[in-house]
């Protein structure tokens, strides 16, 4: 099985506001850069978005090191918090939902697909990778006509929940 390193990151201009992620795959000496936004979205959402597409970016199932400075993604998958939200109806406890049940869903299952290793990586502290994705992810949010991120502004403008 092939082994990839992912490195990703998520920015957001006012949470919520326009947004963007960015995400660098390494593998056998090559580099690949993807990189897209939303006009009205949150941080966590474009931290997520950076690894669902670096994911289903993949051709075939391969085993895979994803490095975030998201302690939200890291520690939802790593701690067992997402598939348990997942388990309970998407609730993270009797009375609070949890955010992001749409992007959750997706990584879950890119997860199950892949066998993916999440590990954290402080922001803003000289890793390369990490700077370059953040780069990425700053000019996709300030890239002029961003798409709908339509579940989060349904969320926003009075339209439906998940």
């Amino acid at each position: 099985m092939k082994h990839v390193t992912i490195y990703t990151d998520g920015a957001c201009s006012g949470n919520p506001g326009p947004g963007g992620y960015g995400a660098i795959l390494l593998y056998n000496g090559t580099e690949k850069e993807l990189s897209g936004g939303f006009r009205a979205t949150t941080n966590n959402r474009m931290e997520l978005m950076a690894v669902i597409v670096a994911l289903e970016s993949l051709k075939e199932e391969c085993e895979v090191t994803v490095y975030t400075d998201s302690r939200y993604i890291v520690d939802a998958v790593t701690k067992g918090w997402a598939e348990r939200w997942k388990n309970n109806g998407w609730m993270r406890n009797k009375k609070e939902r949890a955010l992001n049940p749409d992007l959750w869903t997706r990584v879950l299952y890119l997860c199950w697909k892949h066998e993916v290793a999440f590990r954290w990586t402080p922001g803003h502290a000289g890793d390369v990778y990490n700077e370059r994705c953040d780069r990425l992810a700053v000019a996709a949010a300030q890239a002029p006509d961003l798409p709908v991120d339509a579940k989060r502004e349904g969320e926003l403008f009075g339209g439906f929940r998940s």
